[in-house]
């Protein structure tokens, strides 16, 4: 049986607020797909901030194993391009294509994404991602391919013109529903319709040029949406993300799949697929176990983490079929309101008073009993022995992956640029974060 081409594609900020799981957002195509593929209802990333994220699926390992401690746009950049997944499928006789956004080098430009090893770069224009895709499905290509579609939506800045009334939106449950919130949401969700329009026509390619039967579609987004409480945060409303697989068996059917995965799992599962042995450097676990039936879980327990974003705010969590357990090393008493992105919701929590509300240091929240992650369970001695058993796991994961929090404060590498934690905004000005004058202004520790 040959191998199955590979078609990789993600969004920006996406989470899980999309159609395939339920909620009234306008995307059609995606549905499609679940309803033909296998949907991940509890799939997680890595990092709910964009470069690590992507990175920790694409090199399958933790962002700080992988060096993407930041944003690509803030000049951080994947310390070893050889551990992208498509070197990995090179062995196996795969060309690799990119068509949009790339987020692991420099800005999205074609420097930096053919310093990735991409063996061909139809455009880094995201507004181009679905054509140059089109044209290159439509251009007979050699098999087996991996091809990259990276669509900029559903990132801010959302879209004011559209059709979508905001009287009848409900918003996402960790915000209020207030007429500016619902209006935040209508703008997301007109974008998500735009994002899904893009796929479809590039679903309808594949289909129109014969490759649907020998080709996986993955999609998955980054993180959780550009809302307060969402992105960048590692409770389930940041961390948690869409994924769907549709393709040949064990990836057709149209079920929902319930078992606790991480987008490092994605790696190996390709591996174990395609018949490539699985580099030393992989922490995840195949995912065809359970595509095949064979296994009902293959973890109990994820990591996810942030170092920098728009700034610094250094936070650890590993999440288990019960418990999320998230702590904060940066001993912060307001939030870092750089690493919210702008947007009426945003305005909103600020003029309540969001800004003078000290972050915990330690949080424990029992995802059965409390699945909005509202109420913290650190303090709490009927829960003394998960609290114990959370910190435990956490240490464990830390020290295995060496990870560098261990060692106190993460330096910036050379080059990199960020905000002020105690600014304002991710649009306030940047600071060189490797020099003495920028780490006395961004008030590291």
């Amino acid at each position: 049986m040959p191998k199955p081409n590979i078609l990789y594609i993600h969004s920006h900020d996406s989470g899980r607020y999309l159609q395939p799981y339920g909620y009234a957002v306008p995307t059609p195509n995606l549905k499609r797909l679940a309803e033909r593929g296998r949907l991940f209802r509890r799939a997680y990333c890595a990092a709910p901030t964009c470069s690590p994220s992507r990175a920790a699926l694409l090199t399958g390992q933790a962002p700080h194993s992988a060096g993407m401690l930041g944003l690509a746009n803030r000049h951080f950049i994947l310390r070893d391009f050889r551990q992208h997944i498509i070197h990995t499928l090179k062995g196996a006789g795969y060309q690799s294509a990119l068509a949009g956004i790339q987020h692991l080098a420099g800005r999205a430009h074609h420097r930096g994404a053919e310093e990735i090893g991409y063996d061909r770069v139809l455009t880094t224009e995201h507004s181009q991602a679905h054509s140059a895709a089109v044209d290159f499905l439509r251009g007979a290509p050699a098999e087996p391919f991996w091809l990259t579609v990276g669509f900029f939506e559903t990132h801010r800045e959302f879209p004011t013109a559209h059709s979508i009334n905001p009287d009848f939106v409900q918003p996402p449950a960790c915000l209020p529903d207030t007429p500016a919130v619902r209006q935040d949401m209508a703008n997301y969700m007109a974008m998500a319709q735009t994002l899904d329009d893009k796929i479809g026509v590039v679903l309808a390619a594949l289909d129109a040029a014969d490759l649907r039967e020998n080709t996986l579609v993955l999609y998955t987004t980054d993180h959780g949406l550009a809302f307060p409480g969402m992105k960048c945060n590692l409770t389930d409303d940041g961390i948690g993300v869409a994924l769907i697989m549709a393709g040949p068996p064990p990836f057709a059917g149209g079920a929902a799949i319930d078992a606790l995965v991480s987008h490092i799992d994605i790696f190996p599962t390709l591996c174990e697929l395609t018949g490539t042995p699985p580099p030393a450097w992989l922490q995840g676990r195949s995912l065809l176990p359970l595509l095949r039936g064979e296994k009902t879980a293959v973890r109990d327990e994820l990591f996810a983490e942030v170092s920098y974003h728009a700034a610094y705010e250094p936070k650890r969590a590993v999440r288990g079929e019960r418990y999320t357990y998230i702590r904060r090393y940066d001993g912060r008493e307001a939030p870092v309101l750089p690493n919210i992105d702008d947007g009426l919701a945003k305005s909103a929590l600020l003029a309540a008073g969001f800004a003078q509300r000290p972050p915990a240091p330690e949080q424990l929240y029992d995802t059965l009993l409390d699945p909005a992650e509202r109420v913290n369970l650190i303090g709490d001695s009927a829960h003394a022995a998960a609290l114990a058993d959370m910190r435990a796991r956490l240490d464990r994961w830390m020290r295995a992956t060496d990870d560098p929090l261990l060692r106190g404060h993460i330096p910036a590498p050379p080059g990199t640029v960020g905000n002020d934690p105690d600014g304002a905004s991710p649009r306030d000005a940047l600071y060189p974060l490797d020099s003495a004058d920028g780490a006395k202004n961004l008030r590291l520790p």
